[in-house]
């Protein structure tokens, strides 16, 4: 399959890395530090899956001269959105699906009026990985998941045969029966890490041992789980009590969510797309969301990046 990465970032960069190791044609689109390594070294992943070098990749900082593939996975920063998904037209044909694979429950929304209701296909991944270094991604967790599907749920070849790629790629892709369910819980859950890992500074394992972090980690799932039931999402309650006793025992003690590491080295932070999101949302139904305002008020002065 013709595949390309937009962009070649932590999430865009491992996935696409693995399928191009499978021999399918990847395009990376990249710029700045990050072209300028893979250009020259190739890019690499470091991986608890085992390490990958890609000595020689297609890699460009302009999709025309890549032309209209079958698949875009579509993992960008919120802020830069609508920006991308206007460089992404050239990518993209009739029979094209563009994957949103970002943070935040209003990808799709956002991208279809720009690259078509047809050919825009809500997807999550569930993935710890990091630029480590210009061209080079860390992958830390266990799981490496992309689950994506129709809103329409109606069948689509080009997706089953993305599926299969993935399986034949030793990825774990699937198809979601109800992508919208999917896209609010995996909403819920990082709404939840990010605010509590970048609020304290702190990875999940202290969080999750301390009585009083662990009940302010649920307080912002519970707050997300309200929204979303608000807008009419078939959303289980019971995923929090799941995702409760994941944080206890399953995810790794050392897991960050990518706003905390973004906090850290003083970039911009997603704040306004996730738990500002939850407090925007709460706004227009009634619902309070009282420690999503305390995320809101001990990050917003670093919503830009490291005040100066």
């Amino acid at each position: 399959m013709r595949i390309a990465a937009m962009a070649a970032g932590a999430v865009g960069g491992y996935f696409g890395a693995r399928l191009a190791a499978a021999g399918h044609d990847v395009f990376f689109i990249a710029r700045g530090a990050n072209l300028a390594a893979i250009k020259a070294n190739g890019l690499k992943l470091e991986s608890v899956h085992g390490d990958l070098h890609l000595p020689k990749v297609n890699v460009t900082d302009n999709p025309k001269d890549v032309g209209p593939v079958d698949v875009v996975l579509f993992a960008v920063k919120l802020w830069d959105t609508e920006s991308a998904a206007e460089l992404t037209k050239p990518l993209v044909n009739d029979a094209t699906r563009v994957i949103t694979l970002q943070n935040g429950v209003d990808s799709v929304e956002r991208i279809a009026p720009i690259l078509g209701a047809e050919q825009t296909v809500g997807g999550v991944t569930y993935i710890a990985t990091t630029i480590a270094a210009p061209g080079v991604i860390k992958h830390t967790s266990a799981f490496a998941r992309m689950v994506f599907g129709r809103a329409d749920k109606k069948p689509d070849a080009t997706l089953d045969a993305f599926v299969a790629a993935g399986k034949a790629a030793g990825l774990s892709l699937e198809l979601s029966s109800d992508i919208e369910r999917e896209r609010w819980q995996k909403f819920i859950f990082l709404t939840a890490m990010s605010g509590a890992t970048a609020t304290f500074r702190s990875s999940i394992g202290p969080i999750a041992a301390d009585p009083d972090l662990r009940d302010f980690f649920r307080q912002l799932m519970e707050e997300a789980y309200a929204v979303g039931r608000a807008k009419g999402v078939a959303l289980d309650h019971a995923f929090i009590d799941e995702r409760m006793a994941q944080i206890a025992g399953t995810i790794e003690p050392g897991m960050k969510a990518s706003m905390a590491h973004d906090l850290e080295r003083g970039n911009r932070l997603e704040l306004d797309w996730l738990g500002g999101k939850v407090r925007a949302l709460g706004r227009a139904s009634g619902i309070p969301t009282p420690a999503s305002d305390v995320v809101w008020n001990v990050l917003k002065l670093h919503r830009m990046g490291r005040p100066s």
